[in-house]
């Protein structure tokens, strides 16, 4: 499936970072978290913003047949690569490329999973509760890394998201209680990247307006971590095919697992895991 809201993708680009590196090393390893401010053109983010309406439509079919759509569901897409569109060129031209690497130590990085979370008025989604998008404490090592786009101004009233200064840095998660009275609302403007460490606790909070408070969420990962999705399988050929070299890395193209002995004894130029993924 693809959206003709794409038509105008030569309009859209993205913004150099406006933080030098050794501040946003310095902010990520003490609270565990960089705002980069005016990341995404206006087109880039109304060509964004209505493919994940889109693409939300299409989740809340699958999760109605499959009896999945509840409350806790409202207003999250997942897995939303694969249209053809405003979603995929994303990856081919993802934003923060350089500051992501460093994350990982200059190595290479997958995609993890790759969602919209709408944040419709009076939502209780399961993002409300808070929680760290990774199950296992690493400390500091940098096992993964989110990245939230935001596609609304991010406001107290429509539920910027909550986060926890230096959570990462302890290995038991805060009670609610301990969270609601410490942790800070992280507001901004559309086109706004917000970074953090994975083990930061964070929150989606009420929207208490008549809109959506849109973005997306992506969680990027080392290339032997599992994602959500097998993407290589996941998208159509024909489709992987029109992403980039970069976005096929970043989709696990080079980072797959042999399904077969046949797939497996292969020379290193073939292998199913690249040589280079780690």
């Amino acid at each position: 499936m693809s959206y003709s809201v794409m038509a105008g993708l030569a309009d859209i680009s993205f913004e150099k970072p406006t933080i030098p590196a050794a501040e946003s090393a310095f902010l990520m390893q003490a609270r565990g978290w960089v705002l980069y401010p005016a990341q995404l053109e206006p087109s880039a983010i109304k060509a964004l913003s209505h493919e994940s309406d889109q693409v939300y439509e299409t989740c809340r079919r699958v999760q109605e047949k499959n009896g999945v759509a509840n409350a806790s569901m409202e207003g999250a897409a997942h897995h939303v690569v694969g249209y053809g569109g405003a979603l995929d060129r994303f990856l081919d031209a993802l934003p923060l490329q350089a500051e992501i690497e460093r994350y990982f130590d200059g190595g290479k990085y997958i995609v993890l999973n790759y969602g919209a979370a709408l944040n419709p008025p009076g939502a209780k989604t399961y993002t409300c509760k808070p929680h760290r998008d990774v199950r296992a404490y690493t400390g500091e090592y940098h096992l993964s890394l989110n990245m939230l786009v935001m596609l609304d101004d991010f406001t107290v009233e429509n539920g910027a998201t909550l986060i926890l200064d230096g959570s990462h840095q302890v290995a038991d998660p805060p009670s609610t209680e301990i969270f609601q009275r410490h942790a800070r609302q992280i507001t901004g403007k559309a086109g706004d990247i917000l970074l953090f460490n994975s083990l930061v606790v964070h929150s989606a909070a009420p929207n208490l307006t008549m809109g959506r408070r849109r973005c997306l969420t992506l969680c990027f990962g080392r290339p032997y971590v599992k994602p959500q999705m097998d993407f290589p399988r996941y998208i159509p050929a024909d489709v992987m095919d029109g992403f980039t070299p970069f976005a096929r890395q970043l989709l696990g193209v080079n980072a797959k697992v042999s399904a077969s002995l046949a797939d497996y004894y292969q020379p290193m130029e073939r292998w199913m895991f690249k040589a280079d993924q780690r």
